[in-house]
């Protein structure tokens, strides 16, 4: 299969094979695409040529291939969210920021994509408008809630895909399906028109086969004025070995300690280092209740007068951020704040913490059959990078080559506060540096 975000095509020819794909698919990939703009795609395309053509591209984005979650908002369309649209549910009044800065570019908006309903849930499952298969396993689930924008990757439906990340949205898919997932700083990119899940945690983010691109997106969309920081030549890395490495698959690990011995190879230095002091203290506080559940409740109290608009699943999560009483809301919130800074001196000394997006290979759809069983598998995914949206520190999902056809294995580097740019160098840096981090 092509990789369209490595082609030198024009972007008309690759846009036409694109919708010819989709065309030719017995089921349209309704399950990755909830709308085509297969008109206004067809002229952004045309329109890229001809500037590139006369020595006038906007930038890097211009004539690339854009999927964009079906959480922002575009003008004149009700911004489903993976839900079912209710009667008070308007028509946008204008593009998201996001979606606006996104044609300023001159980038390709292909369609919207499918997801987890209003996107609490790692799963990637959505009983409304159906749920993509994973694309290295169609017995497996595709991961979420950024599920439908990692697929249209995935089958290079895409270039590049716009997603959001509250607890993992765009890192679990990108991991289970082989891609690159990037979760900057929470307000390094706009989120107004962005359907919300949690006001606190919400973050917008990308998911792509390769680095580049994401680094040119991040480069049209962020609030970062930062120049590009090279990365030392011996990276320090720390190893969290502890809580956030439990309940891991011996597929993951093994390739996971390859990815590990690459780097110490190429003379970066790897060390174990014990955070769970730190790290574990976000289950601890919301053990009650989280900031994301509470938070979804409220913006959906009114939709929840009629509960069978909703996939069960959800609605089950949502009462239970009902139930978060005012003072231990409060108190996680407060908390949060005057942990953050510790985290942040207890990994000055490293460039990058690093382990597995999620410690075992996406799950099969029948693995989650039985009593509590999406409970658990939900937990387990979302499980290492919530945390990281928690403690708000830029996060990167790099897929690991593996060699025995067991599943997608993602590595999860995280930078320090503010050091987005950086995080993204490094990043690019293991990547053409060892084996065992897929290019």
């Amino acid at each position: 299969m092509a990789d369209t975000a490595s082609s030198n095509l024009p972007s008309t020819s690759r846009l036409k094979a694109i919708l010819a794909k989709l065309d030719g698919s017995p089921s349209g990939y309704r399950d990755v695409f909830t709308r085509l703009y297969a008109a206004s795609a067809t002229a952004e395309a045309e329109a890229s040529d001809k500037r590139r053509a006369a020595g006038r591209a906007l930038g890097p984005l211009d004539g690339r291939i854009v999927s964009i979650k079906d959480l922002f908002d575009v003008e004149g369309e009700v911004t489903l969210a993976g839900g079912l649209p209710g009667e008070d549910d308007k028509p946008a009044v204008e593009d998201a920021d996001v979606v606006s800065d996104l044609c300023k570019s001159g980038a390709v908006i292909v369609g919207k994509t499918n997801m987890t309903e209003y996107a609490f849930s790692g799963l990637g499952l959505n009983p409304h408008y159906g749920t993509p298969a994973n694309s290295r396993d169609p017995r497996r689930i595709p991961g979420g809630s950024s599920s439908g924008s990692a697929i249209s990757v995935a089958l290079d439906l895409a270039d590049l895909a716009i997603g959001s990340d509250t607890g993992g949205s765009v890192r679990i898919p990108a991991a289970l399906n082989g891609l690159v997932g990037f979760k900057p700083s929470q307000n390094r990119i706009s989120r107004r028109g962005v359907f919300p899940l949690s006001f606190t945690l919400d973050c917008v983010g990308f998911i792509a086969k390769d680095l580049p691109i994401i680094c040119a997106a991040y480069d049209v969309l962020a609030n970062d004025d930062g120049s590009p920081m090279a990365p030392p030549e011996a990276i320090r890395c720390g190893v969290p070995r502890g809580f956030l490495f439990s309940g891991m698959d011996a597929h993951v690990g093994h390739a996971f300690a390859k990815a590990l011995h690459g780097l110490e190879q190429q003379g970066h230095v790897v060390s174990d280092v014990d955070l769970d002091g730190i790290l574990t203290k976000p289950f601890e506080l919301q053990a009650k209740g989280t900031l994301v559940a509470a938070e979804a409740a409220y913006f959906h109290t009114d939709r929840m007068d009629d509960p069978s608009r909703f996939d069960p699943f959800v609605l089950s999560r949502l009462r239970k951020g009902q139930a978060l009483d005012a003072a231990t809301y409060v108190g996680i919130l407060q908390q949060r704040a005057a942990l953050m800074p510790r985290l942040d001196a207890a990994i000055a000394e490293l460039d990058i913490l690093i382990m597995p997006t999620v410690p075992v290979v996406a799950p099969l759809f029948s693995e989650l059959e039985g009593e509590g069983a999406m409970d658990r598998a939900n937990a387990l995914l979302l499980r290492n990078p919530s945390v990281f949206n928690f403690f708000d520190l830029p996060a990167i999902s790099l897929p690991i080559e593996t060699d025995d056809g067991a599943g997608a294995v993602g590595c999860m580097i995280v930078g320090r506060r503010g050091e987005d740019r950086r995080l993204m160098s490094i990043a690019e840096a293991f990547r053409s540096q060892v084996k065992y981090l897929a290019r």
